[in-house]
C-alpha cells in the first residue's frame, strides 16, 4: 500500500500521504498510525493511541449486543384467579421486551405433598398465556420449587 488517507487525532483529514510519510508523522507526534478501513481506496489510517482505539472498539461491540435477562414470576399453590391474570400480564410484558421468563412455584411445608397439583398450576398458567412462546426449560422440581423457563418464539 503505497499511499494512505490520514486522519489526525482530532478527527480532521490531513489528506492522502505516502505510507512512509504517514508513519514518520505519527512518530513525530508520539502516537500510533492505525489502519481503520483497509477496504477503502486508498486505505484510511488514523493517528491516535492504540489503547484508546481498542477501548473505543470494545465500547462499540458492547453497545451492539442485546442483553437478554431472565425475569422471574413466583406463583403459589393457592393463587387466586385475579392474581394469575396479573402475573400473566407481567409475563406478556417481559416476553414482548424480549426477555426470558422463569416461572417458579415454591412449595412450603405440607404443600410438598401436593407436587402434582403444583405442576398442574404451572402448566395451566403457561397454557392460558395467549402468546407464541417456547419452553426453554421444561417444568421440573428441585428442592421444593417447581420451575420452568419460557421465551419468545
Amino acid at each position: 500500500m503505497p499511499e494512505v488517507r490520514v486522519i489526525d487525532d482530532a478527527g480532521e483529514q490531513i489528506g492522502i500521504l505516502p505510507t512512509a510519510e504517514a508513519l514518520r508523522l505519527a512518530e513525530e507526534k508520539g502516537i500510533d498510525l492505525i489502519e481503520v478501513s483497509p477496504q477503502a481506496q486508498p486505505p484510511v489510517c488514523r493517528l491516535m493511541e492504540f489503547g484508546k482505539f481498542q477501548y473505543q472498539q470494545s465500547r462499540q461491540a458492547k453497545n451492539k449486543t442485546k442483553r437478554v435477562d431472565v425475569k422471574g414470576i413466583r406463583l403459589s399453590l393457592k393463587i387466586g384467579q385475579h392474581d394469575i391474570e396479573t402475573k400473566q400480564k407481567q409475563v406478556l410484558k417481559f416476553l414482548d421486551q424480549g426477555h426470558k421468563v422463569k416461572i417458579d412455584l415454591r412449595l412450603r411445608g405440607r404443600e410438598k405433598a401436593f407436587r402434582g397439583k403444583g405442576i398442574d398450576v404451572v402448566k395451566q398458567f403457561i397454557e392460558t398465556l395467549n402468546y407464541e412462546y417456547k419452553l426453554d426449560k421444561p417444568i421440573d422440581m428441585q428442592m421444593g420449587t417447581i420451575s420452568a423457563i419460557i421465551a419468545k418464539k
